[in-house]
């Protein structure tokens, strides 16, 4: 077998990128896709000509070895579980399920059954995470003592048609942005030890202005916006990690890391690409560019945006052709469910510990993932030359 079929379950705003870039990729073959609503999967079964199934047919089928799960975060959990229950390996929206427990359920049933599951953020894989990877493994900047991680701004209800689901729980910027940024760290310098953190709440509803169902209606919010915490990782480095739905203007790069020799600046870990920084212990920020670097080079432009060339390194369902990959091939999985897992439990530590004030340590353990190689990302892509 050289490829390996796929099914889509969810088919809200995320599942086009997905089902867009899907076929630049090798070893994934896009076979049908499923939505409680049953409009939503024909419409996109249509636009990308593939089948739309209900959720159980899709799971039934045996050209189906790849499950995407795209629901929203409080279904990420059932979804998973059915899915490697039907024999079929898994690869989720971060967060992967929105209660520790539950993650790590998840990554033992797969073990249990000699599946895979994955789970997003895999941007960390792309041009600018690898890159910083790179100078840091190098010893560029020295050992990573200390840092800043900032994702701050006013929320969702401005671009969003409905998001609801944002400031509820299950919701909030921890569970859904923080992922990005937890990836990008243990990519660079390994996994969390323990947690003190403090949460609030700045607006008690939001007002959607965003185009759609509910503009101009009012959501009531029923999850932490605003979390400040310190998080201590394993290397000894610890990180002042901010993430904001309160804010309306700052100029906090997303990542920032202080090293022995130097300085790191990281691109948004939302994305693919975007330039690194890096300082000779003082000296002036070295820019260097990831446009020509494996999963660096823009291809991607917001449809908010007017019409411009692509500026954003957009590669989503790279973490499932690795997947794939591994599965086929015995290659390494970086973007796996025992790094989401880690990951969450040191979100639901931030979010305990906001509200108690403890300083909490984490009990799984995980090994920093590997660096991707120019050559493994050759063989991953099908796409247009880097």
């Amino acid at each position: 077998m050289s490829t390996l079929g796929v099914g889509l379950i969810g088919c809200g705003n995320i599942s086009t990128i997905y089902l867009q870039n899907m076929a630049s990729f090798h070893g994934l073959t896009l076979v049908a896709c499923a939505d409680m609503r049953a409009e939503a999967a024909e419409a996109q079964a249509k636009l990308f000509n593939i089948e739309a199934l209900s959720i159980d047919a899709l799971l039934a089928r045996p050209d189906i070895h790849i499950v995407v799960n795209l629901t929203t975060p409080n279904a990420h959990f059932p979804v998973s579980l059915a899915a490697l229950k039907a024999g079929k390996h898994v690869f989720g929206e971060k967060p992967i399920t929105v209660n520790a427990e539950d993650a790590a359920t998840l990554v033992a049933e797969a073990t249990a059954r000699g599946l895979k599951i994955g789970c997003a953020p895999d941007t960390f894989l792309g041009g600018g995470g690898q890159t910083a990877r790179a100078l840091v493994d190098s010893g560029a900047v020295g050992t990573i003592l200390s840092g800043t991680c900032h994702l701050m701004s006013h929320g969702m209800e401005h671009w969003h048609p409905d998001p609801t689901f944002f400031f509820k729980p299950g919701g909030g910027p921890i569970l859904d942005m923080a992922p990005y940024y937890l990836a990008a760290l243990i990519n660079l310098i390994g996994p969390v030890a323990s947690v003190q953190a403090r949460a609030s709440t700045g607006f008690a509803e939001r007002i959607v202005t965003a185009a759609g169902p509910m503009t101009g209606k009012a959501i009531t919010v029923e999850t932490p916006t605003t979390v400040m915490a310190l998080l201590h990782f394993e290397s000894g480095a610890d990180i002042q990690f901010t993430m904001s739905w309160d804010v309306w203007k700052h100029s906090h790069p997303p990542i920032e890391l202080y090293g022995t020799k130097g300085s790191l600046r990281v691109p948004d870990p939302n994305f693919f690409g975007g330039a690194v920084e890096y300082t000779e212990a003082g000296g002036d920020w070295i820019t260097v560019d990831t446009d020509t670097k494996p999963f660096g080079k823009p291809n991607w432009r917001s449809p908010n945006w007017a019409p411009t060339m692509p500026s954003r390194a957009n590669y989503r369902c790279l973490g499932i052709a690795e997947l794939a990959s591994s599965v086929l091939h015995g290659t390494p999985q970086r973007a796996s469910g025992a790094l989401a897992a880690h990951a969450l439990e040191a979100m639901q530590a931030m979010l305990t510990a906001g509200q108690t004030g403890e300083t909490l340590h984490l009990t799984s353990r995980l090994d920093r993932p590997a660096p991707l190689t120019a050559a493994e990302a050759a063989a991953l892509w099908a796409g247009p030359a880097f």
